[in-house]
């Protein structure tokens, strides 16, 4: 029985990175465990010359097909992780991240988007990059999330979620300050944060009634005002009207026990107040296969959780395991999303 060109599924877009980091050695490692990991098939924005010479150097079995289109890379991926070519202007040495690389590094997420829009990718899912470096060569964004909100436009309100097996977090503020980060802490930010998380649990992971939990700031939220008032006059005021909007919410809880295993059976997510009060317990309970989630988009993102690692960078020491998730789960999020349309289902609350 054939099958028709437009039933099968497309190709994830993957993009460069930071070409210092490690993120051309994860995506190698994942194509060479795609039947081990059932990795679906992607293809990479990239300078294939640079691939090349990383795999040669680690000597891994590894034949880098460049492609001059997405439709290429579902018969290339068989015989070698696809390439789509963004070259690089100047030297590549890792652990050693250059302002130079910056221009290409924006562009492969740029096309990647363009790509998933136009519906010639599935998803997309973005190795780590480096701020600081992109920072000095005029990039005025925090990290990828807001870039691509603005990519999105249409008012998208991007939201980033950290999940693993058996927890998923979603921090009100991300690459800001602590000391910002508590101004941030606001009764209009909580409620998006909150609906946007709830609209995603429902499209993207396929849960029809969402219990969601939201954290305290400070010490024992607060102990009823004698370590602070924001839980009092911010965070339960919140809480009470999207429980009145009839959205299963509580909170403010204390985030000190709120990620054990037992407190993690009673909720969906848990939305907290600051990056790291979200960040550490992930990373604590499940490190190598985490992964990072954009809500909010009108298109799917994913991403590894963690940063470029130059110490180990060009080293083939680098686990690829998060990157293996991000790829499966943007793949799931996307065939989710691609049922709801066919069956006209709507998007959100």
């Amino acid at each position: 029985m054939s099958i028709c060109a437009a039933d099968m599924p497309l190709p994830l877009a993957l993009t460069m990175g930071e070409p210092a980091g490690i993120g051309g050695e994860i995506a190698l490692k994942a194509w060479l465990a795609r039947d081990a990991h059932n990795v679906p098939p992607f293809f990479m924005i990239d300078d294939p010359a640079r691939l090349t010479a990383l795999a040669q150097r680690l000597d891994w079995p590894v034949t880098v097909i460049s492609i001059d289109a997405p439709e290429e890379a579902l018969d290339a991926f068989a015989h070698g992780p696809p390439v789509l070519a963004r070259p690089l202007t100047a030297a590549c040495v890792p652990g050693s991240p250059n302002p130079a690389h910056a221009g290409a590094v924006i562009a492969s997420i740029d096309d990647a988007v363009d790509f998933v829009v136009r519906g010639r990718a599935s998803a997309l899912v973005t190795n780590p990059i480096h701020k600081l470096t992109l920072t000095e060569a005029g990039f005025q964004h925090n990290g990828h999330t807001d870039y691509l909100a603005e990519l999105a436009g249409d008012g998208s309100h991007a939201v980033m979620m950290l999940a693993c097996t058996g927890l998923r977090v979603v921090p009100l503020s991300v690459h800001i300050a602590l000391r910002d980060s508590i101004a941030a802490v606001t009764k209009a930010s909580i409620i998006a944060v909150v609906r946007t998380t709830i609209d995603a649990l429902r499209r993207d992971f396929g849960i029809a009634e969402p219990h969601v939990v939201v954290s305290g700031l400070n010490p024992h939220a607060g102990e009823g005002g004698t370590m602070g008032h924001e839980e009092i006059d911010i965070i339960a005021p919140a809480v009470e009207y999207l429980i009145q909007a009839g959205l299963s919410v509580r909170g403010p809880a204390p985030a000190d026990s709120l990620f054990h295993e037992a407190a993690r059976a009673g909720y969906d997510a848990a939305i907290c107040m600051y990056h790291d009060q979200a960040l550490i317990p992930v990373k604590t309970v499940d490190f190598r296969t985490a992964v990072n989630i954009t809500l909010g988009l009108p298109f799917v993102r994913t991403s590894p959780d963690h940063g470029t690692a130059f110490e180990i960078a060009g080293t083939g020491a680098a686990y690829e395991h998060s990157l293996v998730a991000a790829l499966k789960t943007a793949a799931q999020i996307a065939a989710r999303r691609k049922a709801r349309a066919q069956h006209h289902e709507p998007a959100g609350v």
